[in-house]
């Protein structure tokens, strides 16, 4: 390999330059408080869980949702808090397992999904489906 070396061009070296900013940084544009609620909101709340149960437990202001599988108790809360205007008291969270299905054409494995009951303050409502 030395051999070769010799015959080698070397390239010229880069040298750097330095740019002088000139022009004054623009303050970053702030989105419109409702864009960030929504936004956030939206990205850990996937909507609520209608069921029997669910259903009866709005009468002891628990509601149950289905959430994003990274999100945690806090995030949750805060979630709700800002999304449907009302102050949450208590966050419980539940990892529902995937299941195997069968068919015709198989079996196939039904994904599991995280749900949250938010216990929200007395006398306090969300309406989740109209009525």
């Amino acid at each position: 390999m030395a051999i070769t070396d010799i015959f080698k061009k070397e390239a010229p070296r880069k040298t750097k330059v330095q740019k002088i900013a000139t022009k004054e940084k623009k303050p970053a544009v702030e989105k419109k408080a409702a864009d960030k609620i929504g936004d956030r909101a939206v990205r850990i709340l996937a909507g609520a869980h209608i069921t029997e149960k669910a259903s009866n437990l709005s009468d002891d202001n628990q509601y149950v949702f289905r959430v994003a599988k990274s999100a945690n108790k806090k995030e949750i809360a805060r979630a709700v808090e800002e999304y449907y205007q009302v102050k949450a008291v208590g966050v419980n969270v539940v990892n529902v397992p995937g299941r195997k299905r069968r068919s015709r054409r198989g079996i196939f494995f039904e994904p599991g999904y995280r749900k949250a009951i938010v216990k929200i303050k007395k006398g306090q409502t969300i309406e989740i489906a109209p009525k």
